[in-house]
This record gives C-alpha cells, sequence and structure tokens, in this order.
C-alpha cells in the first residue's frame, strides 16, 4: 500500500543542513485500518476500503455502522476505497507512516477553502476599471459577448460564481521529515483546506 488518510494540522518551517528555512505543512497520517478488501475474482478489481479517525457510534447512521461493524475492530469518520495492486494486505490490517520515507515524492488530495459568491477581480484575477476621473466601471466583468451574431455567451467564459471548495490534487511534493511516534509527516510547501480538513497522502 502507497496511500493513507490523514489531516492537516497547520504550517511551519523547517531548517536544512545548509541553514535555508523550509516551509512546510504538517500532516497527520494514519493509523489507517484495512476495512475490505476487494479482488478481482470477487468484485472484479483490486482495491482496498481504508478507514481513519475513530468515533462515537452516535455520528453515524445504520447502514454506515453496519458496513463498519462487518469488517472493522473501530467506527472512522473517514472511509476510501483506494485502488491497489498490493495482494498481501488483509482486513483489519493497520498502516501507519512507516509506510514512508524521508525524501518521498508524494501526490496529497484535498478540500480547497471554500470562499462563496466571488466577483470577476477575486475569482479570475480581472485587472477592474478606473477607480476615478468619473468612471462607473470599477470592478464588473465588462462585455461577455457579441450581439447579433453568435446570440449567446460562450461556454468558459470568465465571470462570477462560486469559488473555492474543490477537490485539488498537489503533485511532486518532496517529503522532508517523518515522526512515526507522533504519525506526522512534515510535507515541503503548502497543501490545500483549513486547517484539521481531510487529506489522501499517495506515495509516488
Amino acid at each position: 500500500m502507497k496511500t493513507l488518510l490523514g489531516r492537516k494540522l497547520g504550517m511551519t518551517q523547517i531548517y536544512l543542513p545548509s541553514g535555508q528555512a523550509v516551509p512546510v505543512t504538517i500532516v497527520e497520517a494514519g493509523p489507517c485500518e484495512i476495512l475490505q478488501v476487494k479482488t478481482p475474482e470477487k468484485e472484479g478489481y483490486s482495491a482496498a476500503q481504508l478507514g481513519y479517525f475513530p468515533i462515537s457510534p452516535k455520528h453515524l447512521n445504520k447502514p454506515e455502522r453496519g458496513h463498519q461493524q462487518k469488517y472493522a475492530k473501530n467506527l472512522y469518520r473517514y472511509i476510501r476505497e483506494v485502488r491497489t495492486e498490493d495482494n498481501s494486505q488483509e482486513p483489519g490490517n493497520i498502516l501507519t507512516v512507516d509506510i514512508f520515507q524521508e525524501g518521498d515524492s508524494l501526490d496529497v488530495v484535498g478540500q480547497s477553502k471554500g470562499k462563496g459568491f466571488a466577483g470577476v477581480m477575486k475569482r479570475h484575477h480581472f485587472r477592474g476599471g478606473d477607480a476615478t476621473h468619473g468612471s462607473m466601471f470599477h470592478r464588473e466583468p465588462g462585455s461577455i459577448g457579441s450581439s447579433a451574431y453568435p446570440s449567446r455567451v460562450l461556454k468558459n467564459k470568465k465571470l462570477p460564481g462560486h469559488m473555492g471548495d474543490k477537490r485539488i490534487t498537489v503533485k511532486n511534493l518532496k517529503l522532508l521529515a517523518v515522526k512515526p511516534e507522533a504519525n506526522l509527516l512534515f510535507i515541503k510547501g503548502a497543501l490545500p483546506g483549513a486547517n484539521g480538513s481531510f487529506v489522501i497522502v499517495n506515495k509516488k
């Protein structure tokens, strides 16, 4: 297995042996329990279902509780299915940060911060109009298309709308340090989402 579920805890900086200060994101990754293993013979593909972040039964509905109690020792807030060709895993196995090593290249999936309904200057970095000299055109998008032909607004036109709250994958991030005793990963650079938000860490 090359995947762990976790939470973004926040950012800090660490110093390299050269003395350079590098920004890092701290991620609490695992421990994750394998709830279910899917095989080509039974389900038609190879995958493993991971559970992360134990919670009280009162936070799950009846179908969720029934599924987890059938396979898992604990009940978990987050369950994700991960494709894998590793046939050695069995339900009940626990995955920890030991599967990662310092220097690994990682892909991290997260949910970006939602920013609500935003105008074109914030959402698409439009320049905007003049602020003074009698201008009545400040933060508007301007013309969005022709008149008689094509008589419609073309698709993918940059307009105001909902901003953020999207699933984002940041690729090729370097793992600078691992703390197995605290289940922590120190990943170079920034990750999407607020502190405490759910992330998926994949080893390249």
